[in-house]
């Protein structure tokens, strides 16, 4: 997979950025952020760094290479976006659903999920990765989340 972190003058050409729904409780809406990442950094090896080692000589192992700004917006506007973003082939999306926060294993969440219409699909989050010029025209106007 070709490295798509930086260009000659090393600034970044890809972006990374995690959707909350706005109206998750706090403790879903941290758990939907990790299990974005967790999912787009196994799809995306040049997301994460090489692993470091401080003065000791301890190791550390590597991290996101990428800031990640972390938006918010109404589930019903993440179901919207997840549709728009679908249409662009440059993206990689990661979603987190109702139906997969309710679950217990994966493989009720599968099973659940593939029996759920795509309009009937609750969005908590949504992690978008692929050129910056694409993830700023979809989520530009998106506030923080805070």
């Amino acid at each position: 997979m070709p490295d798509h972190r930086a260009s000659l003058s090393g600034v970044l050409t890809n972006k990374l950025v995690v959707i909350i729904a706005t109206e998750a409780p706090i403790g879903v809406a941290l758990n939907t952020a990790a299990l974005l990442g967790v999912g787009l950094g196994r799809h995306h090896d040049d997301t994460v760094g090489p692993d470091t080692a401080d003065a000791s000589g301890t190791p550390h192992t590597g991290m996101c290479a990428y800031p990640i700004p972390v938006l918010r917006a109404p589930a019903e506007q993440l179901h919207a976006l997840r549709a728009e973003a679908a249409t662009r082939p440059d993206l990689t999306i990661h979603d987190m659903t109702q139906v997969a926060q309710q679950a217990r294993t994966y493989e009720q969440m599968s099973t659940r999920l593939s029996g759920t219409k795509p309009e009937d699909i609750e969005y908590l989050g949504l992690a978008l990765y692929g050129p910056r010029p694409t993830i700023d025209s979809l989520t530009g106007a998106l506030p923080l989340y805070r």
